[in-house]
């Protein structure tokens, strides 16, 4: 191995993230190998079943399995000329602790495969394994047409078995193992988790669309009053332009006219300025109030500039020379 892999791998395992995750690795293999992953179908069928039937075996499954009930035997039905002893392997880990029939149709007999994985087979209890396995099958060739009679043969030499204390009394428990469990357990965590972050991220998002929903309407707002203000500086604007006009007609211009003027030009200049702003603003709050205000203060100057004596006086001019009344 190159050695900065290893030092990698070294620096990895060597915290403790990495025990951990390695910690999950191991958990995660052995799950998947005492809960079944790697078993093949009649493995993965024995394990919550008593009666395995090979496709296009005629067997009534149901029935098989009431007449075996809850004894420790399991039976496999095979179509004709199937290695039996390899089906015993398959199923060695999945029916541990049970006598095993492999059975198989050959003319009018069974070819017939005992294995009984009993505690210590290999040991103490070897003699009585091969006792097992030689009397399971005796009698079943009687009715090689009536299957589910020959079963019936079975569980009697079953019970003869376990009255002579050759195969230890007591009923087969299928439940989940220990791994199943972990994930029945997982599965559980996950829909608790995902509930919990889908009503929590269903909680955030509905603030956030209230947010935006109010930042909506608030920017509605602004930019009614942004409107509405500006409509009122252009009226101003217009009203101070008819008297600069009239200014610039006459043939002798004041100096408070002339200041007038120029004042005018700065507030028409400044106004023709924020009109490119106001047309180019975005949606943005803080700048649709910024220019608000910006109006609110040119607005203020032109009423200011209106009130000057320059354009008090143009007023009363143009009261003067306005037609009487009813005359």
């Amino acid at each position: 191995m190159n050695p900065s892999v290893r030092r990698r791998l070294g620096d990895l395992f060597g915290t403790p993230f990495g025990i951990a995750v390695l910690a999950c690795l191991v958990l995660a293999g052995w799950a998947l190998w005492t809960g079944g992953a790697l078993d093949g179908p009649v493995a993965r069928h024995v394990r919550a079943s008593s009666v395995y039937v090979a496709p296009g075996v005629e067997l009534d499954r149901a029935a098989a399995e009431r007449i075996i009930g809850n004894r420790r035997l399991v039976v496999l039905m095979l179509e004709p000329g199937a290695d039996l002893r390899q089906g015993c392997r398959q199923v060695e880990r999945a029916a541990d602790g049970t006598v095993v029939l492999v059975m198989s149709r050959d003319s009018d007999e069974y070819d017939t495969y005992g294995c009984a994985l009993l505690p210590g087979r290999d040991d103490g209890n070897f003699g009585r394994a091969f006792v097992a396995e030689m009397t399971i099958s005796r009698g079943v060739d009687t009715f090689a047409d009536r299957p589910l009679e020959a079963l019936k043969v079975v569980t009697v030499n079953y019970d003869l078995l376990v009255k002579a204390g050759t195969v230890p009394d007591g009923a087969r428990t299928i439940s989940p193992s220990l791994p199943r469990f972990l994930l029945a357990a997982a599965a559980i965590v996950a829909v608790v988790a995902g509930a919990t972050v889908l009503y929590v991220g269903g909680r955030r998002a509905g603030r956030l669309a209230d947010a935006r929903r109010r930042r909506r309407d608030e920017n509605a707002d602004a930019r009614g009053a942004l409107g509405a203000a500006a409509a009122v500086l252009a009226q101003q604007i217009i009203d101070l332009d008819q008297r600069y006009a009239r200014a610039q007609r006459q043939a002798y211009v004041s100096g408070a006219e002339e200041a007038f003027g120029r004042r005018y030009l700065a507030l028409t200049s400044d106004y023709a300025a924020l009109l490119d702003r106001v047309a180019a603003v975005d949606a943005d709050d803080d700048a649709v109030r910024g220019l608000v205000e910006r109006v609110d203060a040119l607005s203020r100057r032109a009423s200011t500039l209106a009130e000057s004596p320059t354009g008090n006086a143009a007023r009363l001019k143009d009261a003067r020379s306005a037609p009487p009344s009813g005359g």
